[in-house]
């Protein structure tokens, strides 16, 4: 008989995501409860998420990602999350991975999962991406997600934590204009931030910081070695950095 303490609930928060949301949820159905927290999509997510008879699906309005998750963490039944990105995959080997891990009676209280970029499904080798990780897994009384931190947001950890040895897949960029309008989001939400943390931009940030975020990824993280990708992706999160500072100088005039 399995322990209430070895169940899992995998956690998701949508919005717009017809195009993987079925995939999602399929590949999700080694959990023992399925989470969706939509934020009232005008696509069909939500709708092709009611389908699924094991998913329970709520919708929210989207403030930022860290409340989103955490709102998303307290309607979940047990201990051990498993909260993953719309766009992130997981074979079979990390399955089987996570179900063993969460069985230890020695387990970590959270688990880093390092990721394979998918750039228009091919692996990105450089660029930034090569030692990508995130803590995806872990125990629902020993972590929550920094509510300062607003996207790109920091999960914090009440005791040790681990790595899993297989990666997520990371589908995170299907054509330009798609990543482009996220970078361009997520530039604005981390204005948010900077204007929180009374930042006052100037010369430095509008054209130092976005230059250096491509030259870091460009050249010290080898994003020359990705080619023509490399140049894409280096310059979408340049854009983000640049979009950033130019929102923050907008709220800061209002």
């Amino acid at each position: 008989m399995i322990s209430q303490n070895q169940l899992l609930s995998a956690l998701l928060i949508t919005y717009n995501e017809e195009s993987n949301i079925r995939e999602v949820l399929d590949n999700l159905a080694f959990a023992d409860e399925i989470i969706v927290v939509d934020s009232f999509s005008i696509d069909k997510t939500f709708e092709i998420a009611s389908t699924y008879k094991n998913v329970k699906i709520v919708q929210r309005s989207f403030d930022n990602f860290a409340l989103q998750r955490n709102y998303t963490i307290d309607l979940a039944s047990n201990s051990w999350i498993l909260f993953i990105d719309a766009d992130e995959r997981l074979n079979t080997d990390l399955q089987q991975e996570i179900k063993t891990v969460i069985s230890q009676d020695n387990a970590a209280s959270a688990y880093f999962v390092a990721r394979d970029f998918i750039f228009e499904n091919k692996k990105l080798r450089f660029s930034g991406w090569q030692n990508d990780k995130i803590i995806r897994l872990f125990k629902k009384e020993n972590a929550s997600y920094n509510n300062n931190k607003i996207v790109h947001e920091k999960l914090i950890v009440n005791g040790k934590t681990g790595i899993l040895k297989n990666k997520l897949t990371h589908y995170s960029y299907s054509n330009y204009e798609d990543y482009k309008q996220k970078m361009i989001f997520y530039g604005k939400l981390k204005a948010q931030e900077e204007f929180i943390k009374n930042t006052k931009p100037h010369f430095f940030h509008f054209y130092i910081r976005p230059a250096y975020q491509f030259l870091n990824q460009y050249l010290l993280r080898l994003g020359f070695l990705d080619g023509k990708k490399g140049v894409i992706i280096c310059y979408l999160n340049a854009l983000s950095v640049a979009v950033r500072f130019q929102e923050l100088k907008k709220i800061r005039a209002n």
